[in-house]
């Protein structure tokens, strides 16, 4: 790259970059992959090689760089970067343009007059209104195919089925399973441009390895039924989806040249970050924009991590799909690593790189888990201020207390220490699941009630439960669920959905609650000849029939106040309640349930009404000198001082595979949906389509798999101490652990990494006497 071309201070700007970072700014066209490792600074390489692209081909407003990320949050900040660079060189700063997907998916989409989407703002579907609409779709399906239907209901039974136990099984197949099914291939088949004819295509090619296995249920055709009524439904109610956006976009551009040639003039390169999240129908529509429209060379930047890659078993994305374009790049000399990272201590980063090296040695044999590639620390001469700090404590400790209770003590008691030392620390505790998190808050709490010692409230040390803040924008859609139940209260849908809201807020049991739906009127109110009830049905039945009884006496807003607070909201959520009740109030001034209950389900499908927040949630998160506890797939982006990861079992971590008590009936061993993932996803990479059992296998491959991924994205997280703890007894299902009642702990292994680290360490201990 000619530096005399550029204007000087972007010497400077140069001057600030490491290698794999260095690679973008000099990026001069056609494609380049970057794999970069965590806390790389990829946003500044990203944000620095986009201002010098700009600089050197003098872009304007007419051509820009298209800079493509995943979440409005990360579209802010590298936008902010790029305008920054670009002030410092004294520059115009319009050549660029920073988009999330599915806005530029959406522009390009309605951007033709006849051919494209019509869009009006409100069309789109929200999840909540795609799941309504998926429900719509099973039910539809089961009424044209009543004899499917009933071979799904008798399963792998033999003998005939009771009618209490026939209705649980329809109410589990028509509110749950199928309906599940219906997401995993509309997003899975969506996302690879797939129609339901092709999908009976590939049912076709199962069917003779399907009939020698004797596999029952060809999910995959009943999948191109329901993506077919789906398809039907959305264009009839002319209403669209995010995948729809994309897959409007790419026909597009591929369908009408003229179209494709006006936006490929505007556009001069695609730069694209958290490649590992891409599913192939969204990198064939940044190729199509990338593509130069005289020379036909792509001019097309992806940036990720695929060792990152943790949503690709509940979404399209998969990280095979960025590994392939990096070797795609690796044949041009056009793929770069960014190895070096400056967040953690050294001791952090072995870890995290032997969790690479174990893992791939440990699954040999199976798709690689994590793409061989160690970070390393900083140079000595790296402007980054505070690099690579010094450890706190040991740097790594792993600890294995007696129970998850004992864990919560040792936590506390650690934590309580750290900021004793270092008050102004940052402090998370990453968990595997939400409910391991309300565990957490609730004993550090309340930790004379659990016999702690360490009570961090009493020392002034704030905890924050991030689940609890996001259960906030669920408020609209719970008590919508609630107040249709007490209207509607022998509906079996109805009872499903306000049992679902009773039991995720802990008013009641975990229990079958498709038993419970499936006859509402025995249910609420059984007759002298219906079975005795066991304890947890008799609660629930209580309190629905408490709040029933509330309905009576209370006109209806009233009832909105009384039900919020029976469900346990905190001053936030009945904040949010009471802004609720004013929007209802202003849209419709009566309270009659009949006029109100469009509107609010309106409210609810557009999943644009806004959570009363007491301060912006990202900077409580990072927040110094309190106890931040959330997932570690919330954690994704984040970093802290000091980062405890608990409850590393074996059963949470990497986990074992297991079938839904409600659709054991199907078959106790294979999970049907997964199965069906799983064989979309092999057509995805051109092998050959398994058969159910096979499918079953390289589905708990992959939970297995991002498992790992996860554990190191929680361990990357931590700058100078990673505490991590398995207990010896544990939940065998934290889901429905009752921690307050009665429960049992059962013996647990330790996750099987855990014993090899700890034996690294003490092997690195030796080593280095008094280096960490």
């Amino acid at each position: 790259m000619n530096v005399l071309s550029l204007p000087p201070n972007a010497r400077h700007l140069l001057g600030t970059l490491r290698p794999g970072q260095r690679e973008i700014s000099e990026w001069q066209g056609g494609l380049l992959a970057v794999s970069a490792v965590p806390g790389a600074g990829k946003s500044h390489g990203m944000a620095v090689g986009a201002a010098i692209a700009i600089a050197r081909e003098q872009l304007h407003q007419q051509r820009q760089l298209v800079v493509v990320t995943y979440s409005r949050s990360a579209a802010a900040n590298i936008k902010v970067r790029i305008r920054k660079h670009l002030r410092e060189m004294g520059l115009p700063r319009n050549g660029f343009s920073v988009q999330t997907l599915h806005s530029l998916a959406l522009k390009i989409a309605t951007s033709h007059p006849t051919a494209g989407l019509r869009w009006s703002g409100e069309n789109l579907l929200s999840e909540h209104e795609q799941r309504r609409l998926c429900v719509t779709c099973v039910k539809e399906w089961a009424r044209s195919h009543p004899d499917m239907l009933e071979q799904l209901i008798q399963g792998c039974d033999t003998s005939p089925l009771s009618d209490v136990e026939h209705d649980g099984r329809r109410s589990a197949l028509l509110t749950d399973i199928l309906v599940k099914l219906a997401q995993t291939v509309i997003s899975s088949a969506r996302s690879m441009a797939l129609t339901p004819h092709d999908l009976r295509q590939l049912s076709q090619q199962l069917r003779p390895q399907s009939a020698a296995a004797g596999e029952p249920y060809p999910f995959l055709e009943i999948g191109a039924d329901l993506l077919e009524l789906y398809q039907h439904h959305l264009a009839q109610q002319e209403q669209i989806d995010y995948d729809e956006m994309i897959l409007a976009a790419v026909q597009l551009l591929e369908g009408d040249r003229q179209c494709r040639l006006e936006w490929q003039q505007r556009v001069y390169a695609v730069f694209e970050d958290e490649a590992q999240d891409s599913t192939p129908l969204q990198s064939r529509l940044l190729r199509l924009l990338a593509e130069d429209n005289t020379t036909g060379q792509v001019n097309f930047v992806r940036v990720g991590d695929p060792n990152q890659a943790i949503n690709s078993t509940f979404t399209a994305a998969d990280p095979l799909f960025f590994n392939e374009f990096c070797d795609e790049c690796a044949q041009q000399q056009a793929f770069y690593e960014m190895t070096q990272a400056g967040r953690s201590t050294p001791l952090v980063i072995r870890s995290a790189n032997f969790l690479v090296n174990w893992v791939n040695h440990a699954l040999k044999g199976q798709e690689l888990p994590f793409r061989p590639q160690a970070i390393q620390p900083v140079s000595p001469t790296d402007p980054q201020p505070g690099a690579n700090p010094p450890p706190w404590g040991e740097g790594v400790e792993i600890v294995r207390p007696a129970t998850i209770f004992e864990t919560v003590r040792e936590l506390a008691a650690r934590i309580s220490q750290v900021l004793t030392e270092h008050p102004d620390a940052s402090i998370a505790v990453l968990v595997r699941t939400n409910r391991q998190g309300e565990f957490l808050a609730d004993l550090l709490r309340s930790p004379a009630s659990f016999n702690i010692d360490t009570d961090l409230t009493a020392q002034g040390i704030p905890i924050l439960d991030v689940s609890g803040l996001e259960r906030r924008s669920q408020v609209p859609k719970e008590l919508l669920d609630i107040l249709y139940f007490l209207h509607c209260p022998y509906s079996p849908e109805a009872v499903k959905a306000a049992l679902t809201v009773l039991q995720e807020r802990k008013r009641i049991s975990v229990q079958n609650l498709d038993r419970l739906a499936a006859q509402p009127e025995v249910f609420l109110y059984p007759g002298p000849l219906d079975p005795p009830a066991e304890e947890p049905v008799l609660k629930a039945r209580h309190y629905c029939q408490h709040l029933l009884k509330a309905r009576l006496e209370l006109s209806l807003f009233p009832l909105i106040t009384y039900c919020a607070q029976e469900l346990g909201y905190d001053a936030a959520e009945l904040a949010t309640t009471d802004r609720l009740i004013y929007h209802l109030a202003q849209q419709e001034p009566t309270q009659l349930w009949e006029r109100i209950h469009p509107r609010w389900q309106e409210l609810v499908a557009a999943d644009r009404f806004d959570a009363v927040e007491m301060e912006d949630l990202h900077s409580r998160l990072v927040r110094t000198g309190q106890v931040t506890i959330m997932t570690m797939h919330r954690a994704k982006g984040l970093d802290w001082d000091a980062v405890f990861v608990p409850f590393l079992e074996a059963r949470t971590l990497p986990g074992k595979s297991w079938v839904p008590a409600n659709a054991k009936f199907l078959s106790p061993e294979v999970d049907f949906i997964e199965v069906v993932r799983s064989q979309l996803r092999a057509y995805a990479h051109q092998q050959p389509l398994p058969d159910s059992q096979t499918a079953n296998q390289k589905a708990e491959e992959a939970k297995v798999a991002e498992a790992y991924r996860l554990l190191y994205v929680a361990m990357t997280r931590a700058k100078r101490l990673l505490w991590l703890a398995a207990a010896h007894q544990a939940p065998f299902n934290w889901q429905n652990f009752d921690w307050r009642g009665f429960y049992k702990l059962e013996e647990s292994d330790p996750c099987p990494f855990l014993p090899a680290l700890e034996k690294k360490l003490q092997q690195h201990a030796k080593a280095t006497p008094g280096d960490r």
